[in-house]
């Protein structure tokens, strides 16, 4: 009998503090190869500090463990070669044509003071080819609109041929369109290579429509996780966002639609008087 594959992603009891104040306290979490996770919840719950630990940029007690591996046992470039995050806000060096940046998701496979071999190269104009990217290749990546530079980004990691992708808020600052745009070629991605995604987003009705589960922090601990439809509910979003929402169910999952408050009373027309 074929033992069962070891979980992408395996968090038990995660902890990160931070300049004396703790952010997470204690997190449990396990995400299946193959599925996409999103992380929600309101500001300062903890969400983008959850990815840096995943991907070993902040110091943490608990377990991490990256396809059976500890996180701990692996050096930093054999980590790249397993996990690839996309930023909310990456640093990108003034100039730099966007073929050479997404070169750098090839850096976990040079050696030491070695340069890009035929076999980078390729990969790097196969990934672009993939995205629609190709013709901006000699362009720089400042002059790219912002669909367009979010879509570099996450070249630059598909690059690394990692098989963990981490996306920390893809869609802030991006219109309806490019947020689409962005999400469908991840999921197109993932159906094709098998890609794990986890991932953070503020917005929830469109969390809801790609991610196969949903995690929700509050003040460091997972208040509540499971398919967008046991997680996204008016009442789970009331205590833990303090929002007044209504939740629709749509086509691919719930739709989070804001209520407007109520008006003051003493506002409104005294009955018979004139408007």
């Amino acid at each position: 009998m074929t033992a069962p594959a070891a979980p992408a992603v395996e968090l038990v009891d995660l902890r990160v503090s931070l300049g004396g104040a703790r952010i997470l306290a204690g997190i449990d979490l396990a995400v299946a190869a193959g599925e996409w996770v999103t992380v929600i919840g309101p500001n300062g719950a903890g969400k983008s500090t959850l990815l840096r630990a995943v991907g070993g940029l902040l110091p943490a007690t608990g377990t991490v463990n990256l396809f059976g591996t500890p996180s701990a046992a692996l050096s930093r470039r054999e980590r790249a070669r397993v996990v690839a995050t996309v930023a909310q806000s990456p640093v990108v060096p003034p100039g730099m044509a966007v073929f050479d940046y997404v070169l750098l998701g090839r850096t976990p496979y040079l050696r030491p003071l070695g340069r890009e071999s035929a076999a980078d190269l390729a990969v790097v104009a196969g990934v672009l080819d993939r995205l629609d990217l190709a013709r901006f290749g000699s362009r720089p990546l400042e002059t790219l609109s912002g669909g367009e530079r979010q879509r570099v980004f996450l070249a630059r990691a598909l690059a690394q041929g990692a098989t963990l992708l981490m996306l920390d808020e893809p869609t802030s600052a991006l219109d309806i369109g490019h947020q689409q745009e962005v999400l469908e070629v991840v999921d197109q991605l993932r159906r094709d290579s098998g890609l794990t995604v986890l991932a953070t987003m503020h917005d929830l009705s469109i969390a809801g429509e790609y991610a196969d589960r949903l995690v929700l922090l509050d003040a460091g601990r997972v208040a509540a996780a499971g398919t967008p439809r046991e997680v996204l509910t008016e009442e789970l979003l009331a205590t833990h966002y303090r929002a007044r929402v209504r939740v629709v169910d749509g086509e691919h999952g719930p739709i989070v639609v804001p209520v407007r408050a109520a008006r003051d009373a003493a506002r409104q027309p005294k009955p018979g008087a004139v408007r």
